[in-house]
C-alpha cells in the first residue's frame, strides 16, 4: 500500500517524534553502558596483570603470551593485544580508583583515557584536561594537542581589563577564552612574516585556527568593512563567541606592542557596537594580538580604555618539546595495530 494514502492519527507525526528521541536516547545509553563495561574489564585486566607481576615477577613474555592466548580466544574481539595489555596495566598502576582526577573513567573513551595517563604525569593535570575534555566534547586529537601545546598555562593568561570594564560572571568568562601566547606554528611561517601574510595563513587554516581560539568562536568574516560617516575602515578578524554572546574583534600586529594600537582596536568595537551588534548581545570585546608585548605596557594602555580589550602574544615558531621517555608503545601504535586487526585477510 502507498503510504502517501494512508490516513493517519493525527498526532502520529509528534508520537513518531518523540518516539525517535527515545530510540536515539536508548542507542546513547547503550553506548555509554558498552563503553562503561569496556573502560572496568580493562582496568580488571590491568590490576591482574599489574598484581601478579608484582607478586611472580612476570616479565613481557609473559604478556605476550596472554596476548596469543585472548586473541585466540576470543577471535572477533579487539583490543587484547601485547600493546594495549601494556597500556591496561598502566592504567591500573595510574588510576587504581577508576578515577582521572575527579572524573570517572569510564566517561572517557578508551585512546582518551591512553593519552591522559602517559602525557600526563601529574594528577592534577590530568583532571584539568579531563574536565576540560569532557565540558568541550574533544575528540582524541585534540585532547593530544591541547596537552602538548600546554593549554592550562596558557589559558586565561591575557592582558585584559575585562574586570573593570564588564560585569560578573561575564568579565570572569570572557577573561578565561583568552590565552597568552597563542600558538600559530601551525602556519608554515617564520618570524619574518607580515600582517597580511598571517592573516591570509589563517584563514587557510581556519579549522586550527578556530581550535587554537577555543570553544564557543564563530568565525564571522576578514578585513571585515565598516562605515563611519563616509569612511572606510577594515576590521582584520572579526568572531562571534556563541558562549559570552557578543562579537569579538581580533586585530593583528607583527610587531611589538604599542600603547596607540589599543586607541585604534577601541574604535572598532564602538563602532561594532552601534551599527552590528544586537540588543541582546553582550558588550563586543577586543583581541590584539601581537608579536611580543611589555605586560606592564599594557596594562597601563588598557587602564585608560572605557571597552573591554585583551592584549595577547603570538608564536609562529616553537621549540619542539621534549619527548616523552616511555617504554610504552605510542597512541599510534596501538591505533595501527587496531586497524590492522579490523582489516580483511590478505588474500592468498
Amino acid at each position: 500500500m502507498n503510504k502517501t494514502l494512508l490516513s493517519l492519527p493525527p498526532d502520529y507525526a509528534q508520537w513518531l517524534d518523540g518516539l525517535k528521541q527515545r530510540i536515539r536516547g536508548a542507542r546513547q545509553r547503550a553506548l555509554l553502558a558498552a563503553n562503561d563495561e569496556q573502560i572496568r574489564l580493562y582496568h580488571d585486566i590491568g590490576r591482574d596483570i599489574l598484581e601478579r607481576q608484582r607478586q611472580q615477577g612476570w616479565g613481557a613474555k609473559v604478556i605476550e603470551r596472554l596476548a596469543a592466548d585472548l586473541q585466540a580466544a576470543f577471535p572477533d574481539t579487539k583490543g587484547y593485544s601485547a600493546r594495549n595489555l601494556k597500556y591496561m596495566k598502566h592504567f591500573a598502576q595510574e588510576c587504581p580508583d577508576v578515577q582521572i582526577g575527579q572524573q570517572s573513567a569510564a566517561q572517557f573513551p578508551w585512546f582518551h583515557i591512553v593519552t591522559l595517563i602517559t602525557k600526563l604525569t601529574d594528577p592534577a593535570l590530568r583532571d584539568w584536561y579531563a574536565r576540560a575534555a569532557l565540558e568541550q566534547s574533544w575528540p582524541r586529537d585534540t585532547l593530544a594537542i591541547q596537552i602538548k601545546n600546554q593549554l592550562h598555562l596558557r589559558q586565561g593568561a591575557a592582558v585584559t581589563n575585562f574586570e573593570q570594564r564588564l560585569i560578573p560572571p561575564h568579565a570572569g568568562l570572557a577573561t578565561q577564552i583568552l590565552k597568552d601566547p597563542y600558538h600559530f606554528d601551525f602556519l608554515g611561517l617564520g618570524d619574518e612574516a607580515h600582517e597580511r601574510d598571517i592573516e591570509n595563513a589563517l584563514i587557510r587554516h581556519i579549522t586550527r585556527f578556530l581550535l587554537e581560539l577555543g570553544a564557543g568562536f564563530a568565525f564571522v568574516g576578514r578585513q571585515f568593512r565598516l562605515e563611519v560617516a563616509g569612511d572606510e575602515f577594515f576590521i582584520d578578524l572579526l568572531f562571534y563567541h556563541t558562549r559570552l554572546k557578543c562579537y569579538v574583534v581580533v586585530e593583528l600586529k607583527a610587531h611589538a606592542f604599542k600603547p596607540e594600537h589599543v586607541g585604534q582596536l577601541s574604535f572598532y568595537l564602538s563602532a561594532v557596537d552601534a551599527q552590528i551588534k544586537a540588543d541582546d548581545d553582550k558588550p563586543t570585546i577586543g583581541l590584539l594580538l601581537c608579536r611580543t608585548q611589555n605586560r606592564l605596557v599594557a596594562e597601563y594602555a588598557l587602564s585608560g580604555i572605557d571597552k573591554p580589550i585583551g592584549v595577547a602574544e603570538y608564536q609562529l615558531v616553537r621549540a619542539l618539546p621534549t619527548p616523552l621517555d616511555t617504554s610504552l608503545p605510542s597512541i599510534e601504535e596501538i591505533e595501527a595495530e587496531f586497524a590492522h586487526d579490523l582489516a580483511p585477510e590478505a588474500q592468498p
